[in-house]
């Protein structure tokens, strides 16, 4: 880089020190959701139902719907739909990643 030259932010999304803050932030997120908060997040990023989750997993319904609600209280997550933003952003699944 040369002193006063600006270069545009989206160039740098594959740089070194992104990838870093995408693994420290992965570190974060693995650090902060149980085991099965983290298999219940995947089926909810996926677009799965409770009761899909509930039968791949299988674990009962109220179950799910617990993990759910934890799953977006830690995460600072609104609703279902930010839950998928944030898998996605975050790597948790890609697109093509079986349903």
């Amino acid at each position: 880089m040369h002193p006063g030259v600006r270069t545009n932010p989206r160039s740098q999304q594959g740089t070194p020190e992104r990838l870093c803050r995408h693994a420290v932030r992965s570190t974060r997120l693995a650090r902060t959701l149980s085991d099965r908060e983290r298999e219940v997040f995947r089926g909810l990023a996926r677009g799965k139902s409770n009761a899909a989750i509930a039968a791949d997993l299988y674990l009962g319904e109220a179950t799910v719907k617990t993990h759910v609600s934890n799953v977006l209280s830690k995460l600072s997550l609104r609703d279902r739909v930010q839950a998928v933003i944030f898998a996605y952003e975050h790597g948790i699944i890609a697109p093509g990643d079986d349903a």
